[in-house]
């Protein structure tokens, strides 16, 4: 099994982000192999990450994955690899769950992975040998095999971090990194802006795989991984190639980019073929069978969207003419009348009745559960799954008749009862989904795209 470790933090914002991808970087240029892996649902974490590797970043995720599944997309995914980088979200010992079962702690046992720390040591001198000890005897399962110390103020206080946590405790220090705005990646309503909103990208990550180089010892991070035992898992069963000659037009562009790459790779399974285009550079659609807009940030290309003309008759026109489509979040908000920020209205695509807004708050965050409604297009039966929503938009003045694909039994989804516009062949909603085994959505939304194009 591929040498591998989980990054984690006392709390969030500590830096995992900018430490995860440095590394991840320094090991490249080291011409290692490297895999990228992100605890949670996030999107952007694993963008970051994928271009500091140069390969896709996969997502491992208590909510809607089982333990098997989780396993076994790591090992799967690791195949090859010279190490494996994975990285958190929040705190270690931080979750849902008030026992633990769906903590980073509880992820790092799962894969049996051992745990580097990275602790934020603003403000902080001997309390970090408390609050390292304290985190080795909370669950003294989980192992806590090194500490890298973050945004140090100078060697005297790095001097004063090292004494502490030498005399105090048995962890040993695998590196220091000093404060240095060459470190940060800037923050907003969403978390971490996306790779695409930053200038230079590949010089920034370039700048922070040398710092890693130049702050944290890379060969004992190397053995530390090389520690891990064994994880072995079943292998899945093959997909039969039912929707070959299936072209799915896919939005990928900077206002839309939410997408998992495990996702793209079902499809492909499958038989059917993806098609990116770009929502605001490109002026019609692609020939394709079925349309996929994910989520994204199409508040901050507002202007560009709505100057688009071209591209957003040709959605109106195609999914009114009963081309199958589905839309998450930022997709949503594409496919309404107005989308509204900062003050600033723009036209959308208007094939949904309704006007998105973004508000200063989020309207829905977290863990979402969903039962399909009678009116639901895709064949879910009656089964309820998990999914999960991160929004500061809401949906106004939409139609008394609208009718929506799913009941919500937790979360916000649009209407806080309701989620999943439904018009003509189109699902528009606020959650997004991954296709696992309690939800293989892929294969409901191409079977639901075979039938259009057969009554077609």
């Amino acid at each position: 099994m591929t040498p591998r470790f989980l990054i984690a933090a006392a709390h969030k914002s500590s830096g995992k982000t900018v430490i995860s991808t440095g590394l991840s970087r320094a090991f490249r240029q080291r011409g290692m192999f490297v895999q990228t892996f992100k605890k949670g649902p996030d999107y952007i974490d694993p963008m970051w990450l994928g271009l500091a590797s140069g390969r896709p970043c996969y997502n491992l995720d208590f909510n809607t994955m089982n333990e098997d599944e989780i396993r076994q997309l790591l090992v799967s995914r690791a195949d090859g690899a010279d190490i494996s980088v994975i990285e958190s979200n929040k705190g270690l010992y931080d979750g849902v769950d008030l026992h633990g079962a769906d903590s980073n702690a509880a992820m790092a046992k799962l894969v049996k992975a051992p745990v580097v720390l990275v602790v934020d040591t603003t403000g902080t001198t001997r309390g970090i040998a408390a609050l390292l000890m304290g985190y080795q005897v909370f669950d003294k399962d989980v192992n806590i095999a090194g500490v890298i110390l973050n945004k140090t103020g100078g060697s005297r206080h790095e001097g004063k971090l090292r004494a502490a946590i030498e005399e105090y405790t048995d962890l040993p220090v695998l590196g220091a990194v000093g404060r240095s705005h060459d470190l940060e990646i800037g923050e907003r309503h969403l978390g971490l802006t996306t790779p695409s909103e930053t200038g230079m990208i590949e010089t920034l990550i370039d700048t922070l795989g040398q710092r890693m180089t130049d702050s944290v010892d890379l060969d004992a991070l190397i053995a530390i991984a090389s520690l891990a035992p064994d994880l072995t898992n079943s292998k899945p069963a093959p997909v039969a190639k039912y929707a070959t000659g299936i072209r799915i037009g896919v939005a990928r562009d900077t206002a839309f980019g939410f997408y998992y790459p495990d996702d793209f790779e079902v499809f492909e399974a499958a038989g059917a073929e993806i098609v990116f285009f770009n929502t605001i550079t490109d002026t019609q659609l692609p020939n394709m069978d079925a349309l996929f807009i994910g989520g994204g940030f199409p508040e901050t290309s507002l202007t560009q969207l709505e100057a688009n003309t071209g591209m957003r008759r040709d959605i109106k026109d195609a999914i009114n003419g009963g081309l199958p489509a589905y839309a998450e979040c930022g997709g949503l908000m594409y496919l309404c009348e107005t989308l509204e920020w900062n003050g600033t209205k723009g036209k959308m695509v208007g094939v949904i009745s309704g006007d998105a807004i973004m508000c200063e708050r989020p309207q829905g965050r977290g863990h979402t559960r969903l039962r399909p409604s009678k009116d639901c297009p895709w064949q879910f039966g009656e089964s309820t799954f998990n999914a999960h929503e991160f929004h500061y938009a809401k949906i106004d003045n939409l139609p008394a008749e609208t009718k929506f694909a799913f009941d919500v039994k937790r979360g916000a989804g649009i209407s806080g009862l309701r989620d999943g516009i439904v018009i003509n062949n189109l699902m528009a909603g606020f959650c997004h989904m991954r296709n696992t085994d309690s939800n293989p959505w892929i294969e409901r939304f191409l079977h639901h795209v075979i039938a259009c194009k057969s009554r077609k």
